[in-house]
């Protein structure tokens, strides 16, 4: 068996006493993913599986894609695959992936999820980071050419011993490329593979800044924690719900594919987010929708077709993995909807969240309160603890913590001297333990050498009249070193408001005047990440390419 040491990956040691109380609460077991999944899907495999798809739709059992997860197995295992290697998947939300994700858990290797949109650079960051033998892929998926890029990075990635395609675009497959088909026609592997709960199961790559990604590393226990978190603040629904983060994004991961088949819930999952087509899909099969970044949610809400009889599926939406605007929430429960808001990262994916049943003002304006076996800490530049009412940054702990990054030189920055993982977000806690994200370090604007808030603006331009969606970035300011450039996404049909009516705005709301936006970008859309994510980073390049000195 491969030692994953061997690939200079990090991990960090958790104390003795945290361990103990993990064990002690039920955070951890001795489980593996493989063995969890095997024994859920065991106990109900007629479990509906449903792709809602314009490319490759599919209705089929949860059981049927374990029968094909199984064969996939055996056809790695049968190519030399084993527990401890890297098996790297590039798929859209179809049968494919999941049957994926499960063979990879079966045969106790290594899971490397990279999200479809993707390009070559960042795929071959993460193959060659991971030392990746087995990639399994499309041939072309909507506008990407899968087979053209990764032709072109073959000879840079010398540890792929396999590349399996599933065959989309229907053209012959590439010299030395295997079909899904094929390889998932082996007999099948039935035992799963007794692995290390400590050990590696997934390594999830970040969407970055401008840098490389980061790789990510969950052990099975960390993984099969945070699962186990999640299903203690999300309501057990006989209404399934549908979700169009892919699975090989955190959200889709956890929400769309795992919680579903360990709380033995139906599966439902779309491979591109169309609104009109997942409003149809939520009268037609009863689902509920939006749970995730608020862009899903908003992007029903905003559409045409949006009616009280989708409000009726919608009883609870929780969000995350992006900020989510007060207004937005106001929305949402003004039409009956009930919203909840959490907390996490890649790193530490459910930090603090709200159940439904907890007051509105709090589920609707702040993060939640610290999850089960977590702790938490908010500190000031020196490190110091801060109390409530103080902004600081969110230092944490608990047993959905990662493992540690694959490339080492990262672990120092993430973790304080004492262990805590340093998060990089600034937030407040209230007298009752409820946190409220307030910033992020990078999000913070230095105008004159006073620090302004990103979210600040961002929370009081959202309720403009019209507008939908809102992002505050630094712009190059030659006299004050930086000044806010506002982005805004309106509502369909809504007139565009010019800069002096959102300054006059702003002055209302009691905004400092050194505060408000000197930029206005009225945008269609925003670049953003498979879960919904505004890319800042790119509003920043493009704000600073204009101001570039030509050559």
């Amino acid at each position: 068996m491969p030692d994953p040491a061997r690939r200079d990956w990090s991990r960090r040691l958790v104390p003795q006493e945290l361990r103990e109380r993990y064990f002690r609460d039920g955070h951890w077991t001795d489980d593996t993913l493989g063995s969890v999944i095997e024994t859920t899907i065991h106990a109900n495999p007629a479990l509906a599986f449903r792709v809602w798809s314009e490319q490759r739709p599919s209705e089929t059992t949860v059981g049927e894609v374990y029968e094909q997860a199984c064969r996939l197995a055996g056809g790695l295992r049968a190519r030399g695959i084993g527990p401890g290697d890297v098996v790297a998947f590039q798929l859209p939300n179809w049968t494919e992936a999941a049957a994926t994700f499960f063979a990879v858990s079966v045969l106790g290797a290594v899971l490397v999820p990279v999200v479809y949109y993707y390009g070559a650079k960042e795929l071959g960051f993460a193959l060659r980071e991971s030392r990746a033998r087995a990639l399994i892929t499309t041939d072309r998926f909507r506008r990407i050419d899968y087979g053209a890029q990764l032709a072109a990075l073959r000879p840079t990635l010398p540890d792929l011993d396999l590349i399996v395609m599933v065959p989309a675009a229907g053209a012959p497959l590439a010299p030395g490329v295997t079909s899904f088909e094929q390889i998932a026609s082996c007999e099948p592997l039935r035992a799963v593979a007794a692995v290390d709960p400590d050990s590696a199961a997934v390594i999830a790559y970040t969407s970055g800044t401008t840098a490389d990604p980061k790789g990510v590393i969950h052990s099975h226990r960390s993984l099969l924690a945070e699962i186990r978190q999640l299903a203690a603040i999300q309501p057990i629904t006989k209404r399934p719900t549908l979700i169009g983060a892919p699975v090989a994004h955190a959200i889709g991961m956890l929400g769309g594919l795992l919680l579903p088949v360990c709380r033995r819930q139906a599966v439902h999952l779309t491979d591109a987010w169309n609104a009109t087509a997942v409003l149809d899909a939520m009268l037609s099969a009863d689902l509920s929708a939006g749970n995730g970044a608020t862009a899903f949610l908003l992007s029903l809400l905003d559409s045409p077709d949006f009616t009280p009889a989708h409000a009726a599926k919608m009883a609870f939406v929780g969000l995350g993995g992006a900020p989510v605007p007060r207004i937005v929430a106001e929305r949402a429960e003004a039409l009956g909807i009930k919203v909840a808001r959490a907390y996490g990262s890649t790193e530490h994916p459910s930090t603090t969240g709200s159940s439904p049943d907890a007051p509105r003002h709090k589920r609707n304006y702040t993060d939640g309160r610290v999850l089960a076996g977590v702790d938490l800490r908010l500190v000031d530049e020196r490190g110091r603890d801060v109390g409530p009412g103080t902004a600081g940054e969110i230092w944490s702990r608990g047993p959905d913590l990662f493992a540690g990054y694959t490339d080492p030189a990262l672990m120092r920055d993430a973790f304080s001297d004492d262990g805590w993982y340093q998060s990089g977000d600034i937030g407040v806690l209230d007298e009752e333990g409820y946190l409220t994200i307030t910033d992020r370090k990078k999000d913070i604007i230095i105008r004159g050498g006073a620090n302004i808030s990103a979210a600040e603006i961002e929370e009081l331009v959202m309720r403009l009249p019209g507008v939908s969606e809102v992002a505050v970035v630094a712009a190059p300011d030659q006299r004050l070193g930086e000044h806010a450039c506002a982005f805004v996404r309106l509502q369909p049909g809504a007139a565009a408001p010019d800069l002096p009516t959102v300054q006059r705005h702003l002055d209302s709301a009691g905004l400092a005047r050194p505060k408000w936006p000197e930029e206005l970008r009225i945008v269609d859309d925003f670049p953003r990440t498979t879960s919904g994510k505004i890319k800042k980073y790119a509003l920043r390049a493009s704000v600073r390419a204009e101001r570039a000195e030509p050559e």
